[in-house]
């Protein structure tokens, strides 16, 4: 119908009206006819958050999607438009998407008595029929709604007492669209007061005018939790006004954050053909979030975005990608060491509670860090904390245990000790790792199939995984990780704290 140009011609063809609504509600029964994805690309939400939106666009309902930060919420607003009829027809001039067959504004009005069948029209496309507003405590009714326009009024020489003068906010400038309004709670009360008659009965009111403009638009809202208690709230009668409020999450599952931070990280075809990731690397970057979302030293209420492991999945690539530019290596691959690098991107995304602050924002992501490396670690080689309760426990006869790191750490125990520079070339860390005694034959055993770098990364992962134990001693210098045996650390530490006070003695 897109070379239709005037009103005339549009009654000729058989246009009817549709609500935004019920066009929502029928191009969504086509998509679930067709076993088409509705919201493609939301991973995670298949079985709650996306049922739960298509029973509410089935109801044509306006919607408040509650969660923490990094859940997706303004992006399923966004992915409705797809569920909008490609173009409709407005009439052409019109600020608020005036329906050629039902119009509102007295400038459409005006416009139709005037030109009656040859009033012209034109196509909108779904693209532009979306509205969003960020909530902040500076937005005002006038913003949202609209207020008289004293310039206009003047250069049309009309009198403020006519319809004319009024200059229409953003929701009216969506009407037969969708509109949103992010952080919901962060509106003033007063502003989201000014919202009841536009959900409910169509009534906008502006500066003494009270026009009867039945306004068209599917509502999205999107609120934290948080905000209920620390920020603001959403007044009473408003939320009694959305029909359906939907709780958003956190991936479940590791295979469903590993799926979302491979669609969404920016890296680029010439990173990817020198970097390569490995799937543990990649396991240890998302499980920093599930730590952090479990530690006590993380504000749960703030919530930790999917956009922490997005942004360390990008940083740990680049790290190798800096390694592989300074030594014009053409491939390399992402080590454990170079995950120091995704520090950054986690301390920038979590707040921290009291307790979090004493401890320092790049201690607790250290801490993230090294709780990661434990976790994963008993997925790959045998549990360490196992073998020290089977070694002692009391009133049983002494049995020999198996340690497969007996020998590893034995070689610390002898003052040996290794340091992994961050800016070092492959096969030189490679050298390093392999000097280790009994580190590659544990690695052998347990994955006989693994190539010489496949290898070297693993057994690197058994050094930082014995340190996340606490059997051999991990400390992250200004450009290495240095390895070493626990105990001579510890009388390290013991023998200069002592130097420490025998100069203080002596000072004194």
């Amino acid at each position: 119908m897109k070379h239709i140009n005037t009103l005339g011609e549009l009654k000729e063809a058989g246009y009817k009206t549709k609500s935004i609504k019920d066009e929502v509600r029928q191009n969504l029964i086509k998509k679930l006819q067709g076993k088409e994805e509705t919201f493609p690309g939301i991973i995670g939400y298949e079985d709650s958050v996306i049922p739960d939106v298509e029973r509410a666009l089935l109801s044509k309902h306006n919607i408040l999607f509650l969660g923490l930060r990094g859940q997706a919420k303004t992006r399923m607003a966004r992915q409705m438009t797809e569920l909008l009829d490609e173009y409709i027809p407005i009439i052409a001039g019109s600020e608020v998407n005036d329906d050629p067959l039902q119009p509102l504004s007295k400038y459409a009005k005006d416009l139709i008595n005037e030109r009656g069948d040859a009033t012209p029209i034109e196509w909108v496309h779904r693209s532009q029929r979306y509205g969003e507003k960020l909530a902040t405590p500076d937005v005002s009714v006038a913003d949202l709604i609209g207020d008289i326009d004293p310039i206009k009024a003047a250069n049309l020489r009309l009198s403020f007492a006519d319809e004319r003068v009024i200059h229409f906010g953003i929701i009216p400038k969506s009407n037969r669209g969708i509109f949103v309004i992010n952080e919901l709670p962060d509106l003033q009360a007063r502003i989201q007061v000014a919202l009841f008659n536009i959900l409910e009965e169509g009534d906008v009111q502006i500066r003494g005018f009270k026009l009867r403009l039945p306004l068209d638009i599917l509502f999205v809202f999107t609120a934290n939790p948080e905000d209920y208690t620390n920020r603001g709230s959403i007044v009473t009668p408003l939320k009694d006004r959305i029909q359906s409020q939907i709780l958003t999450h956190y991936p479940k599952s590791l295979e469903q954050a590993l799926a979302i931070t491979e669609q969404e990280a920016s890296i680029e075809d010439v990173q990817k053909e020198i970097v390569q990731v490995s799937d543990l690397v990649k396991r240890l970057i998302e499980q920093v979030a599930f730590e952090a979302r479990a530690s006590e030293f993380v504000d749960k209420k703030s919530g930790v975005s999917a956009r922490l492991t997005i942004s360390a999945f990008e940083n740990a690539v680049s790290a190798a990608e800096r390694r592989s530019i300074v030594h014009g290596d053409q491939q390399t691959h992402v080590w454990i060491s170079d995950l120091i690098g995704i520090i950054p991107s986690i301390t920038g995304k979590i707040e921290l509670v009291y307790e979090g602050e004493q401890e320092g924002p790049y201690q607790v992501a250290m801490n993230l860090l090294d709780k990661s490396i434990r976790t994963n670690f008993v997925q790959y080689f045998p549990n360490p904390e196992t073998l020290k309760k089977r070694a002692s426990r009391k009133g049983e006869t002494p049995q020999v245990v198996y340690n497969p790191y007996r020998s590893i750490i034995n070689w610390f125990d002898k003052g040996n000790h290794i340091n992994l520079f961050f800016s070092a070339k492959d096969q030189d860390k490679i050298n390093q790792l392999y000097a280790v005694d009994g580190l590659f034959a544990l690695v052998k055993k347990t994955f006989s199939h693994a190539n010489e770098k496949e290898a070297a990364l693993l057994m690197e992962f058994v050094l930082h995984g014995l340190a996340s134990y606490s059997l051999i001693s991990k400390k992250i210098l200004e450009n290495a990780v240095e390895f070493k045996d626990l105990m001579g650390s510890m009388f390290n530490m013991q023998s200069s704290s002592s130097l420490d006070d025998e100069e203080e003695e002596d000072f004194n």
